[in-house]
């Protein structure tokens, strides 16, 4: 079903010129113009806007790095889930503006080739599309003082396995989603993204703090 303006403003709260802002910038496709002074857009470019002003609102980025993700993953709403996983991965690393080749990354995080071929078996690093950004060499830095101070291994491949579990989980929960109700497109993307972006992050922190409070009140 075509959308004219006034309805797609209706539909979206976006005003004209917003919307004609997210065309110019090729955020949206090309409107249909079967008459003068008459645009209909299709009904996708709704889903799409909510999607753009959920990556703003919620996770602050702006329409550069918007285009950078729908550039990179062919956005267009009604997708498999597998680009729903695409998204992720651009969103989790989509703000790292620095990206190093494998070669440049192991002159500056100070790793030699068998050190990084471990940290990436035993999964506790990554090589991306793009190579490594600086989001790895954080992690490096972290795994070189644990190393320095003798933190026992077993917690990181604790860590790991827990990551894997959990990502077992949640692909089947989001291939579930999909397949369950596969009109609801832009529902299943914020609702996935907070799943792993929000609501996992802040249960593991909360519930560690909590064990601290718990064992400190213990062994007063």
């Amino acid at each position: 079903m075509a959308l004219k303006m006034k309805e797609l403003m209706l539909a979206t709260g976006e005003s004209k010129s917003t919307i004609l802002y997210y065309v110019k910038e090729g955020l949206l496709p090309q409107p249909q113009k079967p008459k003068p002074n008459v645009h209909l857009y299709d009904e996708s470019a709704v889903d799409i806007i909510r999607f753009i002003k959920y990556l703003q609102h919620n996770f602050s980025y702006s329409i550069s790095e918007i285009k950078a993700i729908f550039a990179e993953n062919n956005f267009r709403s009604g997708e498999s889930f597998e680009m729903m996983v695409n998204a992720l991965e651009l969103i989790s690393g989509a703000k790292e503006n620095r990206w190093y080749s494998r070669e440049d990354f192991l002159e500056v995080a100070e790793l030699s080739e068998s050190e990084l071929a471990h940290y990436v078996k035993k999964g506790l690093l990554f090589e991306r599309a793009k190579g490594f950004s600086a989001k790895e060499l954080e992690v490096v830095e972290i795994l070189k003082r644990a190393k320095a101070l003798g933190l026992d291994g077993s917690l990181l491949d604790h860590y790991v396995q827990a990551a894997q579990t959990l990502a077992r989980e949640e692909f089947a929960m989001g291939a579930k989603m999909m397949k369950a109700n596969p009109d609801a497109h832009t529902q299943h993307y914020e609702l996935f993204f907070d799943l792993l972006l929000t609501l996992k992050p802040y249960l593991c922190n909360m519930h560690t703090v909590r064990e601290y409070q718990k064992q400190y009140q213990e062994e007063k």
